[in-house]
């Protein structure tokens, strides 16, 4: 079965001149435009193409990339605002419904703001919202304690930055603990601090266990974990490289890889330094 809002991998059943008809074991008549119909082909080949609603409201396919998905949420930017909501573009032709009920604040043309997509059941349309709340779920909670996480931004509060955890979680990194430039719309990578009584998740963008070493030994930390282990770059490396890698300079460098030995978190040697 298809399915609107997301990537669907048919096959070919025929062509036509405006296009080629797709379908799988139970749809037959899936349009892909002529335009985005690969130019060598032969019938009963298979497609991976996403599936969504054209201008007229009828299933169809295209080989695009949109911005966002269903049940996923994004950062998007509105394209227009008319009597029936705000429309975001999202990377297709025919633009994202945001109706004005599912607007947590009043969107503005140009702005971009943190969505979910879904599909809306009463009228069967892919549509986004802004309330995200509805569609976080803190009571079951599907991460635990030091385990690693994606992250989206979504909301600078007094406490911090609030953060979408694994796309269906709710999480807040205290503003005292964010060592580098953060904006609302980033995706990130981060670690789950705790997991309080209520459900709430305190989340780090340090490894756990790493803040008290400071901001400089941890960003190296978190390098080392991102280049599985090994970064071959060390005290004798020019300035510049270590700058460029760190946002640091030489000498804040060559402290903060103290640190990290001193605390046994690294191996270093001639050619590097290498994580424990």
């Amino acid at each position: 079965m298809i399915e609107l809002g997301n990537y669907n991998t048919l096959k070919i059943l025929r062509g036509t001149s405006v296009g080629l008809f797709l379908g799988d074991e139970d749809v037959d008549d899936l349009l892909l435009p002529t335009k985005y119909a690969p130019e060598d082909f032969e019938i009963g080949d298979t497609l991976r193409v996403f599936c969504y609603l054209d201008h007229e409201e009828r299933p169809i396919a295209t080989t695009l990339d949109p911005y966002i998905k269903r049940n996923v949420f994004g950062y998007l930017r509105v394209a227009e605002v008319n009597e029936f909501g705000a429309f975001l573009d999202w990377g297709l032709e025919k633009h994202l419904l945001v109706p004005f009920r599912e607007q947590r604040t009043k969107m503005l043309p140009g702005h971009w703001y943190v969505v979910y997509c879904y599909l809306d059941e009463k009228s069967f349309r892919l549509v986004a919202s802004s309330r995200l709340n509805k569609f976080l779920n803190n009571e079951t909670l599907t991460v635990t304690a030091r385990e690693d996480v994606d992250l989206l931004v979504s909301r600078r509060s007094d406490l911090g930055w609030d953060v979408i955890v694994n796309n269906r979680h709710s999480g807040l990194v205290f503003a005292n603990e964010v060592f580098q430039k953060i904006e609302v719309g980033d995706q990130l990578k981060g670690f789950v601090k705790k997991t309080r009584p209520d459900g709430k998740l305190d989340i780090s963008l340090q490894a756990v266990g790493l803040s008290r070493l400071g901001p400089a030994a941890s960003r190296i930390y978190e390098k080392l974990i991102e280049h599985h282990g090994v970064l071959k770059i060390h005290d004798k490396s020019p300035p510049e490289d270590i700058k460029e890698m760190f946002q640091m300079s030489k000498k804040t460098f060559k402290r903060a890889v103290g640190t990290l030995y001193k605390e046994r978190k690294i191996e270093i040697r001639a050619d590097g330094i290498y994580k424990l």
